[in-house]
């Protein structure tokens, strides 16, 4: 039985790639593009969404690969950066047909009644939800195409690759997949981190790695106008342990001062010793936007200017690079 024949609902679902490394700024601004054209957008984060365009037909009276070749254009002309769009009747068949697509960007629609043509001839690693090492399963009893997967039974397909994940693939070799697109903005977090080329003992090494990384995260909140209420350090170990902790800051901030004393905190209570780090991520938590957060009249002229001065290095950071200018012990060097 194919989709068609559960009565597949039309090409309506939209799978957006943006480069691997763009900007979270710039994809926040991909996402405010393709609500635009539908209120039903689903973040898929870093770099993908989904969108619902049964509704936005009708509105913009288009057809859906009109809407994509008018997405693609304006993510172009106003954010410099190109998308892969794919265009089907279900979220397996669009998020199939925009990986297919050669960077840096293109348009791939699928109508309802290609479906079978289309996805048969694909390798069944091309399939969206089909993981490398189940196709390597798959590969070893010579299941080497969609229509191959599809022509198999789906209780072979269970035995063969466990009963939730076959029988999950046996459906979407098909190109029956029932999911709906669920809006979901990005969530409330902002993450950044550092991998050490070497296994780090330095106390000092560390701190300036951390550093670097509450810079970061403080100048990132700024541009995206937020801040955090909460900061979590998470630091991986080279024996393959992990130490996680959050604490809360006394009020909502992205000034690199309140987010330094907080992180220095959060490293002091991990009580490194000996520990060999080979990695640390901070996070900012429950983030808020800026204008939410109340603004104290304050007599500490130091911190005033300070806030002044941090005003003034990110304009330089904008002009000239993040790296020309920072404190001069977050420029401290890991051997």
């Amino acid at each position: 039985m194919t989709s068609n024949d559960r009565g597949q609902r039309p090409a309506t679902v939209m799978h957006v790639r943006c480069p691997d490394r763009l900007p979270e700024e710039v994809y926040r601004q991909v996402l405010e593009l393709l609500a635009d054209l539908s209120p039903v957008v689903q973040a898929l984060p870093p770099s993908a969404a989904l969108v619902e365009l049964k509704g936005a037909l009708r509105y913009h009276h288009a057809d859906a690969r009109r809407l994509g070749e008018v997405l693609r254009v304006r993510a172009i002309s106003r954010l410099g950066t190109d998308v892969r769009i794919g265009i089907g009747p279900s979220i397996t068949v669009a998020a199939t047909a925009s990986a297919r697509i050669e960077p840096p960007g293109g348009v791939l629609a699928v109508a309802p009644d290609q479906v079978t043509d289309w996805l048969g001839p694909l390798p069944v690693q091309a399939l969206h939800g089909v993981g490398s090492r189940q196709a390597d399963i798959l590969h070893d009893y010579g299941i080497h195409t969609v229509a191959l997967l599809a022509a198999v039974s789906p209780a072979t397909v269970q035995r063969l690759l466990g009963g939730r994940a076959g029988r999950l693939a046996a459906d979407r070799a098909r190109g029956i997949d029932p999911r709906p697109v669920i809006p979901r903005a990005l969530p409330a977090t902002l993450s950044v981190r550092h991998c050490f080329d070497q296994h780090v003992l330095d106390g000092a090494d560390a701190r300036a790695a951390l550093l670097r990384l509450v810079v970061e995260l403080a100048m990132l909140l700024r541009r995206r106008g937020q801040a955090a209420r909460a900061l979590t350090l998470q630091l991986t170990f080279a024996q393959g342990g992990s130490w996680e902790k959050t604490r809360r800051l006394l009020e909502p901030s992205a000034h690199d001062d309140d987010l330094r004393t907080l992180a220095y905190r959060l490293m002091d209570a991990a009580c490194l010793q000996r520990g060999r780090l080979t990695r640390i991520a901070l996070r900012g938590d429950d983030l808020i936007d800026a204008d939410q957060v109340a603004q104290q009249i304050s007599l500490d002229t130091t911190r005033e200017a300070r806030l002044v001065a941090e005003s003034s290095v990110d304009r330089v950071r904008e002009k000239f690079g993040a790296g020309v200018i920072g404190p001069a012990a977050a420029f401290r060097r890991a051997s």
